[in-house]
């Protein structure tokens, strides 16, 4: 998150983007592609040679695109930021979608973590508010850490409240 987009005294505590297993598929998309068109190439007849290979590599290429690259870029565009005052999310290629959450309104943090994320170290991030459906955070790496420091968060604020609380009596 860049410094101008925080607040007086506020500061980034952990910044990332969605676990790298996103990028799993498109990986084994791209092999597929890769191997596809080498074969396919190979094995053109010298006859229907070169619009064979210009047809074979343009669809190589849209395969290339919508397998790999855009979910690439969906992931490399998706993060998670926490500052000690709100948790932020930000979304899209070329339209922005974002969501801040203020601390002082979230009432229960939730991990969820299936046997393949306990693996990969990721896993889902709930956050309930009184007023709003949960805020959901999927694949997030590190998924225990995170937990710990919004927890973290959550508490020092309410000691911080309370502490003011008790000094304007």
């Amino acid at each position: 998150m860049p410094a101008d987009n925080l607040g007086s005294g506020e500061r980034v505590i952990w910044t990332g983007h969605t676990h790298v297993k996103a990028l799993f598929g498109p990986a084994l998309i791209f092999l597929l592609v890769a191997v596809g068109l080498g074969a396919g190439l190979a094995f053109i007849p010298d006859r229907y040679d070169p619009w064979a290979s210009w047809a074979l590599g343009l669809v190589a290429l849209v395969l290339f695109l919508v397998g790999c690259l855009v979910p690439f870029l969906r992931w490399f565009t998706t993060t998670y930021t926490v500052t000690n005052r709100r948790i932020t999310t930000q979304r899209g290629i070329l339209n922005k979608n974002g969501h801040d959450l203020p601390l002082v309104r979230i009432n229960n943090v939730e991990t969820d973590r299936s046997l393949t994320d306990r693996l990969l170290g990721c896993g889902t991030i709930k956050l309930t508010t009184a007023a709003e459906a949960p805020v959901t955070l999927p694949d997030v790496p590190q998924v225990q850490r995170v937990h710990v420091l919004i927890s973290d968060l959550l508490f020092t604020s309410v000691e911080r409240d309370a502490d003011e609380a008790r000094e304007d009596h």
